[in-house]
């Protein structure tokens, strides 16, 4: 502040212009520096408050709260414990720990890797050797005994020292932890003596985590840190068996096509024949493609030589059978195709009497009767045993009869020999509409069919619901004759067999010829997609432990769980049945499954597809065919 000359007196303040004065280098980047630290810090608490209101991917997995105890923890209702691999045997075969990985209980598994340069282990390598090599030159002075432990572990270490050296194996430090999950400490301690079972069937030393359930636990959950950090010395040949990510390989060098394994795009190549016995099932939901499927293999069987007999329920066979030249027989009330359920075989190729054949042909018929009849009291059921005898006698069929010149009863003759007994007016009066009635087209007749053919269709099309199970019933009897009275390589196919299932008579005839039909040389195919009524069935599950071979294409979420525990199958393969595409599943070959995907050659889609737009499409094709060759 200056004062105006003259005016000294006034203290008029004037105001002067100052010169600011300039700051140095170093305290114009301090001033810079605290206004960046001062902004960094106000960015800082902005984030602070934001994250403070975000919820990440690690709260909503994280539990909400654990409890600690020295051998396991209590994870929110769930009882964990780990168990870590502490030695190995001297060999381990490949493979080893897919038992452990197949488990069907909840297991978090972690590999650890730690790469050791080959420089370090031929140089402790090069000690050893010598250690072992001075311990037995000096045994050999001392004239003792030789020691073939020291020896081989010589050898062993002489064979990786030159393995290292070439760089045909590597070094590694390998730890492998495993965490079982439980609902209660009882189960838990099941589940991980169960777990070191398995590792000890391998000779592999395994302990239980102690004042480390909490390292362990965190070892095994997804996030790649490794805080138990027990490790064992391992090269690459071992390491590599240990991997626990193995597909089936189903080819071998005969049988027929099935399809492609999705896991490493080999062909699933097998014959059904090779195995304890050549049944095969299989289980789908409408339009999966199990019909497609088992259509291909009924098509490259054929060209192998064997024969083929279908039971079709849609006439979804009859394009296969007109293509390939096969027989198509049209069983309902109206056609001129009848199957006489009292036939016999013609001839039989094992030693058995001509009274057994009688008697298991009466236990059969007296099965598709208990159908026809519906409930059967124990008198109605001692009754209709002896009156299928006498028919039988009526016909001179009896123990010493030669069955090559007789002719078998119709249900005609059985309904006459009832007539003439005693309480059995009820049950004449119940058979009557099969004689005389609305459905005396069916059975009341000698057989008129005959199967001379290498592919045989039975067609069920046409017969009404009510009767569709005892046509099924009384085709798979004739069969069943005709494959005993001679051994030849055959498939039976039953599609839609959940029909056979609804009765326990007819369910239990079919699980007889499941059981029984290896001896004849035959394989029997089973097709069904009600899964859930078919398993239920106590004959339907026996059906499923009989057939060596099953193959599960897509799957309702209705029957998942079903199927599931009767496979045994894991997480990742139920989603695999929920989510595949049509013609795609699991194929099962004894102990031995794999995901399959089928194919065909553009020819054999031709031929096999159950698709209605195409077969509409290739039928108009062949007309306008034959109508340019009438030209």
């Amino acid at each position: 502040m200056a004062f105006e000359p003259g005016k000294i007196g006034s203290l008029e303040p004037v105001n002067v212009p100052q010169t600011p004065r300039k700051l140095s280098g170093t305290a114009q980047k301090r001033v810079v520096e605290t206004a960046t630290l001062a902004k960094e810090k106000e960015l800082l608490e902005e984030e602070r408050i934001y994250r403070k209101g975000v919820v990440s991917i690690k709260d909503i997995v994280a539990p909400a709260g654990f409890k600690i105890e020295p051998t396991y923890l209590v994870l929110n209702e769930s009882y964990v414990r780990t168990i870590f691999v502490v030695t190995y045997p001297r060999y381990i075969s490949l493979g080893w720990f897919a038992p452990i990985v197949n488990l069907n209980y909840p297991l978090d598994i972690a590999m650890f890797f730690y790469p050791v340069k080959p420089e370090v282990i031929l140089k402790q390598l090069k000690k050893k050797v010598g250690t072992l090599e001075a311990q037995i030159l000096s045994d050999n002075e001392k004239g003792s005994p030789r020691d073939p432990i020291r020896e081989t572990a010589l050898r062993d270490i002489e064979e990786l020292r030159d393995s290292l050296s070439q760089g045909t194996e590597h070094f590694f430090q390998f730890a492998l932890y495993v965490t079982v999950y439980a609902k209660d400490k009882k189960e838990l301690d099941r589940l991980s003596e169960e777990v070191e079972s398995l590792f000890g069937g391998k000779l592999i030393y395994t302990k239980r985590v102690f004042y480390q359930s909490e390292q362990g636990f965190n070892s095994t959950v997804p996030q790649g840190n490794d805080e138990l950090m027990i490790t064992f010395n391992m090269n690459s040949s071992p390491v590599a068996s240990s991997f626990p990510f193995i597909s089936a390989d189903l080819t071998s060098d005969n049988g027929v096509l099935f399809g492609v394994n999705r896991h490493n795009n080999s062909l699933i190549l097998f014959d059904r024949f090779s195995m304890q016995n050549a049944n095969y099932i299989v289980f789908a939901t409408s339009g999966a493609g199990k019909s497609y499927t088992v259509k291909l293999e009924i098509l490259r069987s054929l060209m192998l030589g064997t024969e083929v007999i279908v039971i079709d329920p849609e006439m979804e066979y009859k394009h296969l059978s007109d293509a390939v030249g096969g027989t198509y027989i049209n069983v309902s009330l109206a056609s001129e195709a009848k199957i006489n359920p009292f036939d016999l075989p013609r001839a039989i190729g094992e030693q058995v009497t001509t009274e057994d054949i009688i008697r298991s042909a009466v236990i059969t018929v007296k099965g598709l009767l208990r159908i026809m009849l519906g409930a059967v009291t124990a008198q109605e059921d001692s009754i209709l045993d002896r009156a299928l005898l006498e028919t039988y006698a009526k016909k001179d069929i009896t123990p010493d009869s030669d069955l090559a010149t007789v002719e078998p009863p119709i249900i005609q003759d059985f309904v006459d020999v009832l007539e003439g007994m005693e309480g059995t007016k009820d049950l004449v009066i119940r058979l009557k509409k099969f004689t005389e009635g609305t459905f005396a087209g069916l059975f009341n007749s000698p057989t008129t069919v005959a199967m001379k053919n290498t592919l045989v269709t039975f067609s069920v099309r046409d017969l009404e619901d009510e009767l569709r199970p005892l046509g099924i019933y009384a085709i798979v009897n004739y069969i069943w004759n005709t494959v005993r009275s001679e051994r030849k390589k055959r498939i039976l196919v039953i599609d839609e067999a959940w029909w056979l299932m609804q009765n326990e008579d007819s369910a239990k005839f079919i699980f007889a010829l499941v059981k029984r039909c290896r001896k004849y040389y035959l394989g029997v195919t089973t097709i069904t997609q009600d899964v859930n009524d078919f398993l239920r069935n106590t004959y339907g599950q026996a059906i499923v432990t009989n057939s060596a071979m099953q193959l599960l294409l897509k799957q309702s979420p209705a029957a998942i769980d079903n199927i599931a525990k009767t496979f045994l199958l894991t997480e990742g393969e139920k989603y695999l049945l929920l989510e595949c595409g049509v013609g795609e599943g699991i194929f099962f070959a004894g102990n031995k499954h794999a995901a399959i995907k089928v194919v065909a050659s553009y020819a054999e889609d031709q031929v096999v597809t159950t698709n209605p737009q195409q077969l509409l499409e290739i039928e108009a094709a062949k007309k306008e065919y034959e109508a340019s060759l009438e030209k």
